[in-house]
C-alpha cells in the first residue's frame, strides 16, 4: 500500500552520490559550447547529455516523491529545491545548444544524426528544434533567459507552499452535533454522503474559506504566473501566450478554440442534467457542491484490492499485452494508496526515464476512487509501453496525448459496470450518473477552466490589472454559461480559480484532458466496434514522444483538427442523460 522508493535509490547516500555526479557533469557539458560543428564533439556531447538526463530525471523524481508523501517535512522540501537548483544550472549550461545547432543548419545537423546509429534517437528532437527555429534566440539571449529560470517558477512554488503546506484541515460541527474533520482528500465523499443541505454548505465552506481568506494573495501569485508567461511569449516573439504553449508541439490554436466552442454548445445538456438532479433530489437550488450527491441511495464501498480486481476484469478481453501492462502498472511498491497527513492531494502517475512509474492515490473506497485507480494505471501503462518501445529521447509523451490511455481505461471500466449490472434500478442510476459525471468532469469542467485561463491570459496581455475581482468575474460568467449557476451565492466558490493547482503549475494544460477525452472516446468506440483496434491504441502508447502529438493521434485514425472532432462527446452525453431519465422513471 506504500511506495518502495529503494527501487530508485537504496538510501539518501546513493541519491547524494548521483547528485554530486551531476554537479561535476554540468561544467563538462558546458565546455562543449562553440564546438558542436565537429561530428565527434557533437556525438560526445549528446551521449554525455543523454546519460545526465536519465540521472537528472531519477534524482528529481526521488526527491519529489519523498516530499509529496509529507509536504510538511522541511528536509524533503529542501531536497526538492536543491535538485531544482541543479536542474536550473543544467539548463543554463546547455543554453548554447539550440542557437548553436540552428546556426549549423538543419542539413548539417541531420547529416551528423545519420552518421551514427547511437544518435538516431535524436532525429525527431532535431525536427522539433528546427520547427521552433524562429523562436530560438541567440546564445547570449538564451543564456540571459535561463538565468531567470528559477525566478519565473516562483509563482508555482509560492502557490504550492500556500495551497498545500500552509493549508490545514478544518474541524466542523454538523447540525446533529457531530464533529467532522474536513480535508481536501475527504470533502467530496462527505458532500456525497451528507443529506442535509446546510451540512453540505458547512463542509464546502471549510475547504473554500481558505481561498476566500487569501484571495488577494492568490491573485498576486497568479499574476506572477501570468507575467512570467507573457515575458516568455514576448521574449521569444510569439503572437500570444496560447501560441507560445501550443507551437512547440505543432498544435493549431484552432484545436483549442474549437474545443471551447464545442463545450459551450453542449451547455444546454449539462443544464438539462442539473434540472433533472434538482427535481429528483428535491433541491431548492442546485449548487455546484450538490453535484457530488448521488441520485440513488447506493452506498457501495470498494476496498483497494476490489478496485484492482474490477479493473482487471474490465480489461481482460483486450489481449494479453494490455492486461499484463495493467497489472504491471499496479504492482505493489509502485502505488501509495491512502491519504495521510501532509501528503499531497489528488492523484498522479510519474515515471522517470527507464524507470517504472509510481502512482500516488488518496483512495477513499468510493466508486470515483475505483475509476481513479483505472485512470492512473492508464498513465503508468502508457509510460511502460513507451519505455519498452522507445529510446530515452522519445520515451516521454506530450501532455496532449497523456490523458488518452487514462480515460480510455475509464471508458472500459464504466461500460463494464453497466454491462455486468444485474442489480436494482438504483444501481443502474448510480452507474449512469457516474458516466455522465465523468464526461462533465473530464471534458466540460476542464474546458471551462481552459476558457478561464485563456481569458485571464488575454486580459493580462492587454495590460488589464489582475485582481481577485477580475479573476472571479471570469469564473462567475463561465459558470453561468456552462451550468446556469450563480456561484456568487456559494461561500468561496467564486475563488475556485485559486483551488485548481494546474492553473498555477502548468498553464494551458487542462484543455488536454478534454482533447484526450474526446480522442480516447473515439478510440474506445473503435475498439468496441472491433476489438482488434486495441492494437492501434497500444501502438499509440508505444509511440511515446516520437512525433508531434496531433500527428500521433491522426495515425490512430483520429483527426482532432476537424471542427466536428468533439461532437461525439456531446452526443454521448445526450444519450446517457436520455437513458438516465428512463431509468429514473422505471
Amino acid at each position: 500500500m506504500h511506495w518502495d522508493l529503494t527501487r530508485l535509490y537504496k538510501d539518501l547516500d546513493a541519491w547524494e552520490k548521483d547528485y554530486k555526479i551531476i554537479e561535476e557533469t554540468i561544467g563538462d557539458i558546458g565546455s562543449f559550447k562553440g564546438r558542436l560543428d565537429d561530428f565527434e564533439t557533437f556525438r560526445d556531447y549528446f551521449l554525455k547529455q543523454r546519460e545526465a538526463t536519465v540521472r537528472m530525471h531519477k534524482l528529481y523524481q526521488y526527491a519529489s516523491l519523498k516530499s509529496h508523501l509529507n509536504t510538511k517535512n522541511v528536509e524533503n522540501a529542501a531536497r526538492v529545491q536543491k535538485v531544482g537548483h541543479l536542474l536550473n544550472e543544467i539548463t543554463k549550461a546547455t543554453a548554447f545548444e539550440a542557437p548553436e545547432l540552428i546556426a549549423l543548419g538543419k542539413d548539417k545537423v541531420m547529416s551528423f544524426i545519420e552518421r551514427d546509429d547511437a544518435l538516431g534517437e535524436y532525429r525527431f528532437r532535431m525536427e522539433k528544434l528546427f520547427h521552433q527555429q524562429e523562436h530560438v534566440l541567440d546564445g547570449k539571449s538564451e543564456q540571459l533567459l535561463s538565468n531567470y529560470g528559477l525566478l519565473s517558477r516562483q509563482g508555482q512554488e509560492i502557490y504550492n507552499a500556500l495551497a498545500v503546506a500552509d493549508n490545514t484541515s478544518q474541524k466542523v460541527t454538523l447540525k446533529d452535533g457531530r464533529e467532522q474533520t474536513v480535508t481536501h482528500g475527504n470533502y467530496r465523499s462527505l458532500l456525497a454522503d451528507l443529506e442535509d443541505a446546510d451540512d453540505r454548505e458547512t463542509v464546502f465552506k471549510a475547504v473554500f474559506s481558505h481561498y476566500e481568506r487569501h484571495k488577494h494573495t492568490y491573485a498576486q501569485i497568479y499574476n506572477t504566473v501570468l507575467q512570467a508567461d507573457i515575458a516568455r511569449m514576448r521574449s521569444r516573439g510569439y503572437a500570444d501566450t496560447l501560441t507560445s504553449y501550443l507551437f512547440s508541439n505543432k498544435i493549431d490554436t484552432a484545436v483549442y478554440h474549437n474545443l471551447v466552442a464545442a463545450a459551450k454548445a453542449g451547455a444546454k445538456e449539462i443544464q438539462r442534467y442539473y434540472a433533472i438532479r434538482k427535481r429528483v433530489l428535491g433541491l431548492k437550488e442546485h449548487r455546484t457542491f450538490d453535484r457530488f450527491m448521488p441520485l440513488a441511495t447506493s452506498k457501495s464501498k470498494f476496498s483497494y484490492d476490489e478496485a484492482k480486481a474490477l479493473f482487471f476484469k474490465a480489461v481482460d478481453h483486450l489481449g494479453d499485452d494490455f492486461v499484463a501492462k495493467a497489472k504491471d502498472a499496479l504492482q505493489d511498491g509502485y502505488v501509495d494508496v491512502f491519504e495521510q497527513d501532509g501528503k499531497v492531494t489528488g492523484a498522479y502517475s510519474w515515471g522517470a526515464l527507464n524507470e517504472h512509474p509510481y502512482i500516488l492515490l488518496n483512495y477513499d473506497e468510493t466508486l470515483n476512487s475505483v475509476h481513479t485507480v483505472a485512470h492512473e494505471a492508464g498513465h503508468s501503462m502508457h509510460s511502460l509501453f513507451a519505455s519498452e518501445a522507445q529510446p530515452v529521447t522519445t520515451q516521454q509523451y506530450t501532455i496532449f496525448v497523456a490523458e488518452i490511455a487514462s480515460t480510455f481505461n475509464e471508458h472500459v471500466l464504466l461500460d463494464h459496470f453497466i454491462k455486468t449490472n444485474t442489480g436494482t434500478k438504483e444501481d443502474r442510476v448510480v452507474l449512469l450518473q457516474q458516466a455522465i459525471d465523468d464526461i462533465l468532469g473530464t471534458f466540460y469542467r476542464q474546458t471551462l477552466f481552459a476558457a478561464y485561463e485563456l481569458k485571464a491570459h488575454e486580459l493580462a496581455e492587454k495590460g488589464t490589472p489582475i485582481t481577485y475581482e477580475t479573476l472571479s468575474g471570469i469564473m462567475v460568467d463561465l459558470y453561468k454559461t456552462f451550468y446556469d449557476i450563480d456561484i456568487v451565492k456559494e461561500p468561496g466558490k467564486a475563488h475556485v480559480w485559486a483551488y485548481i493547482p494546474h492553473l498555477f503549475n502548468t498553464p494551458y494544460y487542462v484543455y488536454q484532458y478534454a482533447t484526450s477525452f474526446a480522442a480516447s472516446l473515439k478510440m474506445y468506440e473503435m475498439v468496441k466496434a472491433d476489438v482488434a483496434n486495441v492494437e492501434k491504441h497500444i501502438r499509440l502508447m508505444k509511440a511515446g514522444g516520437d512525433d508531434f502529438p496531433v500527428e500521433q493521434v491522426g495515425k490512430a485514425g483520429i483527426d482532432l483538427r476537424a471542427e466536428n472532432a468533439f461532437h461525439a462527446v456531446g452526443t454521448r452525453l445526450k444519450t446517457l442523460i436520455d437513458e438516465l431519465e428512463l431509468a429514473l422513471k422505471a
